[in-house]
């Protein structure tokens, strides 16, 4: 187990996405090292599950329904977190995902499957996909971005993806969304630089979720073929589990660690960047 970053107690963190696979488990361990947790998510529910299993545990969460395209709903969840907690230190922009009229069915152009090509993906579902993944987290980080300049030493977290460096096939919209992200990151990183805050993005490889699951595994447990390339190419051959994303998530909200460090992507990812495929 992670030893308590006691320089962080007390401090709070609002996390968009966050009853997600990833995201739950980084309200988890942010609560754990006594930051409060400000749980944001479209259905209030689903987010109520995670901070009620933080809250039974010791720790101080509230989840509120938000919708990161929605200016407004954002501006609302704000209002609670400053009647509620009267900070902010850490946003964690782990909104995103993607969506079946996003993705095309082949890998490349002229397989013989069945299903939607480049030509087929319609406009609104791909700025859908790119919107939830990018312009939810400009969005929130405009709404929330203020507050955080308030203190003495804020931090953002952007969550990117490995598809920002290598674009995944079939994922087009998620793959540029996650390379602005990326973009975004360093560019915050530089105008912000003097205020003290601080905004850096952790990229995971390839974790099973809610999400993938059906892409990566067949009904009986196995591999689907995509998951064999994924291992064919991830030297550690294995998925990442959510656990691996806590060290580096602490590295960058404790500024007695990373201090020094903005305007970075960290990829977690089993080796997967560093492998040419030979």
């Amino acid at each position: 187990m992670i030893p308590v970053h006691g320089n962080i107690q007390g401090r709070v963190a609002v996390v968009t996405g966050g009853s997600g696979v990833l995201c739950s488990e980084m309200c988890r361990e942010l609560a754990r090292h006594g930051v409060k947790v400000a749980i944001l998510n479209r259905t209030v529910e689903k987010g109520e599950v995670v901070a009620e299993e933080i809250r039974s545990n010791g720790g101080k969460a509230i989840a509120i329904a938000a919708n990161v395209l929605d200016r407004s709903s954002l501006e609302n969840a704000r209002e609670v977190i400053l009647s509620q907690f009267g900070r902010l230190d850490i946003l964690i922009n782990g909104a995103g995902g993607n969506h079946p009229d996003a993705i095309t069915a082949m890998e490349t152009y002229g397989e013989a499957v069945e299903g939607k090509s480049f030509f087929d993906l319609e406009g609104d579902g791909f700025s859908q996909v790119f919107a939830s993944n990018f312009t939810g987290t400009f969005l929130t980080s405009q709404v929330f971005g203020e507050m955080l300049l308030e203190q003495e030493t804020p931090v953002i977290i952007n969550i990117s993806s490995m598809s920002a460096y290598s674009p995944m096939t079939k994922v087009p919209a998620y793959s540029a969304a996650k390379s602005a992200i990326n973009n975004f990151t360093m560019w915050m990183a530089t105008h912000f630089a003097e205020t003290g805050l601080r905004v850096n993005a952790i990229a995971p490889g390839f974790f099973l979720t809610k999400q993938n699951r059906n892409l990566l595994m067949t009904e009986d447990g196995s591999l689907t073929e995509r998951s064999n390339k994924i291992m064919t190419h991830t030297p550690m051959r294995r998925f990442g589990k959510p656990e691996d994303l806590l060290g580096t998530l602490l590295w960058l909200v404790d500024e007695s660690y990373s201090g020094f460090v903005t305007g970075i992507t960290v990829p977690v990812d089993g080796g997967f960047m560093a492998y040419s495929g030979v």
